[in-house]
């Protein structure tokens, strides 16, 4: 009989390490040493730490118009075992003669190339993988974004490429987000 319980008991225990649901803080915090990480398949905004970045933001930079749509997702993943409450990200780039330089609003959720990875440790930046036009020519990487708690309806985002292998001819080539330049953004 010690022998049954014994094995529901280990049982019980392979099942809560393997279904394990952490929060984004906890994720952020151990980020940097990933071996310290809990093992989890569940990432949870318990506290809406996203929840302030949902909706429509626009800017302007050098001449041109910027507006981002970030919605948040829950229990979202790409396919594999890891789900995660997440930012999925839209943007449309207009030059100052109104002509579409960039626009990912029609593209599906699991196809969209911008979206949220987590925050940095100290929690008030939050990062989200992008990818634009011209990949060949590292056109991807991090975007990082804030909002200061005293200015709720303002937002910074400040895209930094990956140091990657160019693999096209990228001569005359600018990202399709500037290259660690802020866009200063105000809530819709």
């Amino acid at each position: 009989m010690k022998s049954v319980y014994s094995i529901i008991i280990i049982a019980l225990f392979n099942i809560s390490c393997i279904a394990q649901t952490v929060s984004l803080e906890t994720m952020a915090q151990c980020s940097s040493n990933p071996e310290t990480c809990p093992h989890t398949t569940y990432i949870k905004d318990i506290n809406n730490l996203l929840n302030k970045y949902v909706g429509t933001w626009k800017g302007n930079l050098n001449g041109k118009n910027y507006e981002f749509n970030f919605v948040k997702k829950e229990n979202f993943g790409f396919g594999d075992n890891l789900k995660k409450d997440r930012l999925i990200g839209r943007l449309k780039i207009t030059n100052s003669n109104g002509v579409f330089e960039f626009n990912n609003f029609l593209k599906q959720d699991n196809e969209n190339d911008f979206y949220g990875d987590n925050f940095q440790r100290d929690l008030k930046v939050y990062l989200m993988r992008f990818a634009g036009g011209k990949l060949g020519c590292i056109d991807y990487g991090y975007t990082y974004m804030w909002i200061k708690p005293e200015t709720p309806n303002a937002m910074g985002i400040n895209f930094h490429p990956d140091n990657d292998t160019v693999t096209e001819d990228c001569s005359n080539f600018l990202t399709t987000l500037p290259d660690n330049q802020i866009i200063y953004l105000t809530r819709q």
